[in-house]
C-alpha cells in the first residue's frame, strides 16, 4: 500500500507542474503562488483516479499527466464559478479567488483555465480523450443551469437529487475513469458508469457536508445549499432512502461491481476506493 502511495503521489508532483505550466508564457502565472486555492493544491481526486486506474492498464504516463491536469484544472475553474454563484468566502482555507480579485476576475479566469484544460489534451494527441472532457464538462454545466434555473426553490425528490449529483459531479469522475482505460471491448463503458456513481456518491457526500459540517475542518464555506434553496441530499427527503448515509457507501460497492470484468482494474478501483474515496466520504460524512 506504502508503494501504491507513493507511486501515486510521485506521479502527482508531475501533474501540477502540467497545470501550472498551462499558464507559463504568460502574466497570469503570478497569481499561482499567492493563491494556493487555486491549482493542484485540492484533494485532486480526480487526478488520483486518472494515475490509479491508468497504471493497472499500463497507460502511457505523459497520457495520464496531461488527462490528470486537465480533469483537475477544469474542476478548479468550476470552483471559481460556483464561489462567485454561491458567495463563498473560504475556499481550502484561504479567501476564495472573487473575494481578492472581484467577480469578474473570477469569472474570466475561471473561462480561461477551461480552454487552458482542454489543449493539454491535444498536447497527447488524444482527440477521443478532448471529445470525452467537452462532452462531461458540458454536462456539468447543463447540470448545473437545471439546478440553478428549474429545481431551485423546490425540496425536490431524492430522484432528482440523485440525477443532479450524478452529472454536476460524477461527469468528471467518469472522465477521469475514462483516460485511465482502453479501448477493450466493453471497458470504456463500464469505467464511465463507475465514475458516474462514484461521483454521485461524492456529491451527495457533499451536500451532507454542508448541511452539517465543520468550515474550520472543511476549509471552505458551508451552508450556501439551504440558502439559496438548492435541491440537495438534505432537502429532498421525498423517496429517499431509509439510510442515506448508508446508501452513499453502498454506492462506492456499486461503482466496483461494474468492473468485474477485468478483475486488475477492479483490484486497483477498489485500492483507489480504499485509500482514497472512503476516507475522503468519512470525512464529510462525520465533519461537524
Amino acid at each position: 500500500m506504502s508503494t501504491y502511495k507513493n507511486q501515486i503521489e510521485k506521479q502527482l508532483k508531475k501533474v501540477r507542474a502540467a497545470m501550472d505550466g498551462t499558464l507559463s508564457g504568460t502574466n497570469l502565472s503570478k497569481l499561482l503562488p499567492g493563491n494556493k486555492n487555486l491549482l493542484g493544491n485540492g484533494k485532486m481526486l480526480r487526478s488520483r483516479l486518472v494515475l490509479s486506474i491508468g497504471a493497472a492498464n499500463s497507460i502511457e504516463e505523459q497520457v495520464l499527466i496531461n488527462a490528470g491536469a486537465a480533469v483537475d484544472i477544469i474542476h478548479g475553474a468550476s470552483l471559481l464559478h460556483d464561489d462567485v454563484i454561491d458567495g463563498g468566502i473560504l475556499r481550502r482555507g484561504a479567501p476564495t479567488f472573487w473575494k481578492k480579485y472581484g467577480t469578474n476576475g473570477a469569472i474570466l479566469f475561471g473561462d480561461l483555465l477551461v480552454f487552458k484544460a482542454l489543449s493539454l489534451l491535444s498536447e497527447v494527441n488524444r482527440s477521443d480523450l478532448l471529445k470525452e472532457l467537452i462532452e462531461m464538462s458540458g454536462e456539468v454545466c447543463r447540470s448545473e443551469v437545471e439546478q440553478e434555473l428549474v429545481l431551485r426553490g423546490a425540496p425536490g425528490t431524492w430522484e432528482e437529487c440523485e440525477q443532479v449529483a450524478r452529472f454536476k459531479t460524477g461527469s468528471l469522475f467518469a472522465f477521469a475513469a475514462i483516460a485511465g482505460g482502453t479501448d477493450e471491448p466493453g471497458q470504456t463503458e463500464a469505467l464511465r458508469e463507475a465514475g458516474f456513481i462514484l461521483g454521485t456518491a461524492y456529491q451527495l457526500a457533499d451536500d451532507v457536508l454542508d448541511a452539517s459540517g465543520n468550515e474550520a475542518v472543511s476549509g471552505k464555506t458551508l451552508g450556501t445549499d439551504n440558502q439559496r434553496g438548492k435541491t440537495t441530499a438534505i432537502t429532498a427527503t421525498k423517496n429517499a432512502p431509509a439510510a442515506p448515509l448508508d446508501y452513499i457507501f453502498s454506492l462506492l460497492d456499486a461503482s466496483s461491481v461494474q468492473l468485474a470484468a477485468w478483475p486488475e482494474i477492479q483490484g486497483a478501483w477498489d485500492t483507489f476506493l480504499n485509500v482514497t474515496m472512503k476516507p475522503v466520504l468519512s470525512k464529510h460524512l462525520t465533519a461537524g
